[in-house]
This record gives structure tokens, sequence and C-alpha cells, in this order.
């Protein structure tokens, strides 16, 4: 089973959509996804209503996710970890215990050659429209990834 984490700053916005999505495209029987936060602001919570609004009406449910916060243990834990941004990245690297930890971690959007700024922008404090153009970004780069970690592990 290869097990990927998908990481932003809360887990209520960028990282549970592309825990759905990400999920979404991959078999369950060969690959596990999940997602964290760098910060624990919300713990427990589920995503963000407008992450989940955007998500069901691209015909994902990631209602039932919750949310949590990234642990020194997830790099034993996961194959692959994809942060959303910079950021989430340096936070992530500076708890890694060793070079293996840190040759798991990679920002999300160097999987697509087709975006130059590879941050995904944080939609929080934007409109639904900034929830929409992440949802798309997130799924465009979703696909690339999953037809990548299926060659790769099937």
């Amino acid at each position: 089973m290869t097990r990927i984490l998908v990481v932003c700053l809360g887990n209520i916005c960028r990282s549970p959509l592309a825990h759905g999505i990400l999920e979404s495209k991959l078999p369950s029987n060969h690959f596990y996804v999940d997602s964290a936060g760098t910060a624990s602001y919300h713990s427990g919570n589920q995503p963000d209503s407008r992450s989940i609004a955007v998500a069901k009406k691209y015909g994902l449910d990631i209602s039932h996710q919750s949310a949590r916060q990234f642990t020194t243990m997830d790099f034993d834990l996961f194959d692959y970890i994809y942060t959303m941004d910079q950021s989430n990245y340096n936070n992530i690297i500076s708890l890694a215990k060793s070079s293996y930890h840190i040759d798991k971690v990679k920002l999300f959007l160097e999987e697509n050659d087709t975006v130059t700024n590879k941050n995904v922008p944080d939609p929080y404090y934007g409109g639904p429209d900034g929830f929409e153009r992440v949802y798309k970004l997130i799924e465009e780069t979703s696909t690339i990834l999953s037809e990548k970690l299926m060659r790769k592990h099937l």
C-alpha cells in the first residue's frame, strides 16, 4: 500500500480538497490518501464549508474528513508528503530528523509542469470563486500526480 499525505496550514481548505480529489483518482486497494495541517487551529473540525461545497459541486463528498495536525510520526507512516505551499514545506522540513524524511516532502504543484507558481493559493480569506480556482488547480495536478503514481506503483 502506497501512502500519500497532503498538507496545508489548517487542514480545512486546500489539503482536504487535495485529499478528496486525489483519493478519487487512485485505486483504494493500492493507495491510501490522508491530509493534515501544520497548525492545530482546526483540529477535529470538518473542512471549511466552502471546500465542502465546491467538492460537492464536482461530485465529491469531503464532509467526513476531520482536520488534524501533522506529526513527526507522519514521516514514517507516509511514502509521499505533498505540501500546498512553501511555508508548509518549510514547516514540515524543519521537523524532519533525516534526509530520508526530507526526501519524502515535495510541493504539490511541483508535479504540474504547466504552472509556474508552485504555491496553491489559500482561499480561506477570499470568496467562493477562490475555492473554485483552487479546486480546478488541485484537480488538474491530481490527475497528473495520480497517473505518475499508478505508473510507478501498479
